[in-house]
């Protein structure tokens, strides 16, 4: 298979799992959750997700490491070329709250790096993705789609920056970042959108002071790659990379 045929696959894997996963957030106004060992939240949308784009993704005959399967101990997989890494649902908590600001991702890791990214925004119908060829398309189901155009470099001395925060992780040292910032504008959003609000011009500069794991940042950390917008680890000023032995992402710093 191609690379336009992986992106195809993926696509209709993260169209299809957003169906099921709207299914479960319409059928009624509580969603049940249980809690998962790090103290984050599961849904029955977050398995039936896992479950579609898994078993749509196995056509590709490539490697796959989901949010919710079994750990793949890292003697193995660190010898993989190229895999699949997936969150089934990103935003867990902004689905049970029903703000709609939930995810599907879908990442083709190459070479520890974010090659190919899905991501699909199940309540607005929005699709992002990258081709191999650093392309970025932004579609509504149903329309057209567009291509997103490189953006131009952003100072972080300029005023008003549009900052992009955590809906659910704000935290003491996001607001010392925010303090040194000249008249900042705060723009609240929950999961990987925060990514795409950079991609698409509404935001300016993300600070990420808190945890996140690499399955929540793979596919849209591919998007904004293929813009020439890193994803710079706030250790050693450097693009973040995958398939580390732990899977948690450091601290990190996004602008064009």
């Amino acid at each position: 298979m191609s690379y336009d045929d992986f992106i195809n696959v993926a696509i209709d894997a993260a169209v299809l799992a957003g169906e099921k996963i709207m299914e479960v957030y319409n059928a009624s106004e509580h969603i049940d959750f249980e809690s998962k060992n790090d103290n984050s939240p599961l849904t029955i949308a977050d398995k039936k997700s896992h479950d579609i784009i898994v078993s749509m993704l196995k056509k590709t005959e490539t490697h796959i490491i989901s949010e919710e399967s079994e750990s793949i101990d890292y003697q193995i997989r660190k010898k993989w070329k190229e895999y699949w890494l997936i969150d089934p649902l990103d935003g867990t908590k902004e689905f049970i709250k029903k703000n709609g600001e939930f995810t599907v991702n879908i990442a083709l890791i190459k070479n520890n790096s974010p090659f190919i990214g899905i991501v699909y925004c199940p309540v607005k119908k929005i699709l992002y993705w990258n081709d191999s060829n650093k392309n970025v398309f932004k579609k509504i189901i149903g329309k057209e789609k567009k291509q997103i155009n490189k953006r131009k470099k952003v100072d972080q001395r300029e005023k008003n920056l549009r900052v992009i925060v955590s809906r659910s992780h704000l935290n003491e040292d996001t607001t010392q970042y925010i303090k040194k910032l000249n008249n900042p504008q705060l723009i609240s959003c929950g999961s990987s959108l925060k990514f795409l609000y950079i991609a698409d011009n509404k935001a300016d500069i993300y600070p990420r002071f808190g945890p996140t794991m690499e399955w929540d940042t793979a596919a849209a950390h591919s998007i904004l790659k293929a813009l020439d917008i890193i994803v710079t680890n706030l250790e050693d000023k450097k693009e973040i990379c995958y398939n580390k032995k732990n899977l948690l992402n450091p601290y990190f710093l996004i602008k064009p």
